[in-house]
C-alpha cells in the first residue's frame, strides 16, 4: 500500500476533490430544488439528466482522448464542470436544471474516464488490486465528506454552490502537475446486448436493476429526505449513511463471495436490500432508524454492483473484458436514467413513502430472479471462479475493465501456484 500511495497519491487527492464536488452537487440539487419549489416529478427529471449525460460522456470521452488527448480533454471537461456548478443558483429553472444536470454529468464521466485511465497507467499486475481498493474508498469518502460540507452550509444561498466548484478547480493541480507521461489508450466497442446477456443473464439483468437502486439512493434520497421534512444536517447524514455502509461491508462480501457460490450471495444481499427498504417505509418516522436503513441498504446495494461484475467475469475470458465493460455500463446506464423517472412519479402519485417500495421492488425482483437463475445453470466451481474486487456505482468503463483484468488475474496466478 505504501508503494500504491507513493505513486499515485496526487492522482488520488485530486480525485477525492472530485468526488467531494460531485457529491456535494448531487445532494444539493434535491435539497435546493425542493426549497425552489419544484415538483417532484421535476427533481426525478433533473436527476435522471445527469445519468443521461454521465452515459453519454462515458461512451463519446473516449473518441474526444483519441483525437485531442488526455490532458485537453480532462482540463476541457473539468472547466465545464467548474462553470456549470457556479451557474445553478442564476437560474433556478427545472429547464435549465436539467441541461446543465446533463451537461455536468458528460462532463463528470470524461473527467473518471480520463483520471482512470491515468490512474491504471500507474498501477503494476502487483499493486493494481490495492490501487482500485483505495480509488473505491476514495470515492466513498468523498462523497461522505461532502455531506457534512452541506450539513454546515446553506443550501437556499450562493456560497454552497462555489465550493464545489472551487474543489473541482483545485483538484486538477494535483492531477495534471504529478502525471508526466499520458497513457495509452484504446477502448474496444461494447458487446452486443444478447451476446452479453446470453454470457450472464443474472449480471445483465442485475445490472440494469442496480442502475435504478443507485441513481435512486444518488439522486432521489436528497428529495425524500427534503420531502418528509427532516433538516439539511439530518439530510447530510441520510444520504452519507448510504456510503459508509457499504465502506464498512464492502470486504466482508467480497470474502466471503470468493468461498461460495455467487448466485447465492447476490440472492442473500439482494433480499437483505430489499427487506430494509420494506423497514425505511414503515420505520421512517424515526430519524435513527432512517439512518440504520440507509447503512444497511447502501452496504447491500453497493457491494451488489461489484459482485454482479465478478460472477460474469466467471464466464468471461480476458479478451472479452474491454467489450463486456462497456456493455455493463450502458445496461447499468439505462437503469439509472429510468430509475429517477419511475421514483419521482411513484412519489408523486403514491407519496414520498414510494421511494421505498420502488427499491424494495427492485431489490427483491434481483433476489427472485437470483433464484431462478440458480435453476437453469450449474455452479462453476469455487477454484475456478474469478477473484472479487471492489468496484463502485460511479466508476467508468476504463476501472470496471482494469477490475476484471485483475481479478482474472489474480484466479490464473492462484491456479498456477496450486
Amino acid at each position: 500500500m505504501k508503494q500504491v500511495l507513493s505513486s499515485s497519491w496526487a492522482l488520488m487527492l485530486g480525485i477525492g476533490l472530485l468526488m467531494i464536488g460531485n457529491g456535494l452537487q448531487s445532494t444539493l440539487m434535491g435539497v435546493r430544488g425542493s426549497l425552489e419549489g419544484f415538483t417532484t416529478f421535476e427533481l426525478s427529471v433533473l436527476t435522471s439528466s445527469y445519468f443521461a449525460g454521465f452515459l453519454g460522456g462515458s461512451r463519446a470521452t473516449p473518441e474526444l482522448i483519441r483525437r485531442v488527448g488526455h490532458v485537453r480533454v480532462f482540463a476541457a471537461l473539468g472547466s465545464f464542470v467548474s462553470a456549470v456548478l457556479v451557474l445553478f443558483p442564476v437560474v433556478t429553472e427545472p429547464w435549465a436544471w436539467t441541461v446543465l444536470r446533463f451537461v455536468i454529468g458528460f462532463c463528470f464521466s470524461g473527467v473518471y474516464v480520463t483520471s482512470e485511465s491515468w490512474l491504471n497507467n500507474t498501477a503494476t499486475n502487483e499493486t493494481r488490486g490495492q490501487t482500485l481498493s483505495l480509488y473505491m474508498i476514495v470515492q466513498m469518502a468523498g462523497i461522505v465528506a461532502a455531506q457534512m460540507i452541506l450539513a454546515v452550509g446553506d443550501p437556499s444561498g450562493f456560497v454552497i454552490f462555489i465550493i464545489p466548484s472551487v474543489l473541482v478547480s483545485i483538484s486538477f493541480a494535483p492531477i495534471l502537475l504529478s502525471v508526466s507521461p499520458t497513457p495509452a489508450f484504446d477502448s474496444s466497442k461494447s458487446m452486443k446486448l444478447t451476446e452479453l446477456f446470453r454470457t450472464s443473464p443474472l449480471s445483465f439483468t442485475g445490472m440494469t436493476i442496480m442502475g435504478g437502486v443507485f441513481a435512486a439512493t444518488y439522486g432521489m434520497s436528497s428529495v425524500y429526505a427534503a420531502e418528509i421534512g427532516l433538516s439539511v444536517q439530518q439530510i447530510s447524514l441520510f444520504i452519507a449513511a448510504f456510503f459508509v455502509g457499504p465502506l464498512v461491508m464492502q470486504y466482508p462480501i467480497g470474502y466471503i463471495s470468493d468461498r461460495m457460490d455467487r448466485r447465492q450471495l447476490i440472492m442473500a444481499v439482494a433480499l437483505i436490500g430489499g427487506l430494509s427498504a420494506i423497514l425505511g417505509y414503515f420505520l421512517a418516522g424515526s430519524f435513527v432508524a432512517l439512518l440504520v436503513v440507509a447503512f444497511i441498504l447502501g452496504g447491500s446495494a453497493n457491494p451488489l454492483y461489484s459482485l454482479l461484475i465478478a460472477y460474469l467475469n466467471d464466464y468471461l475470458q480476458p479478451e472479452d473484458m474491454a467489450a463486456a465493460s462497456g456493455g455493463l455500463m450502458f445496461v447499468n446506464g439505462v437503469g439509472a436514467i429510468a430509475g429517477p423517472l419511475v421514483t419521482g412519479w411513484l412519489m408523486g402519485t403514491f407519496g414520498s413513502h414510494a421511494f421505498w417500495l420502488f427499491i424494495a421492488t427492485l431489490m427483491l425482483t434481483l433476489t427472485a430472479y437470483s433464484l431462478y437463475r440458480m435453476t437453469q445453470r450449474a455452479a462453476i466451481p469455487v477454484d475456478e471462479t474469478a477473484a472479487y474486487v471492489g468496484v463502485m456505482p460511479t466508476a467508468s468503463p476504463v476501472a470496471v475493465e482494469a477490475a476484471q483484468e485483475w481479478a482474472i488475474e489474480q484466479s490464473e496466478a492462484a491456479e498456477e501456484h496450486e
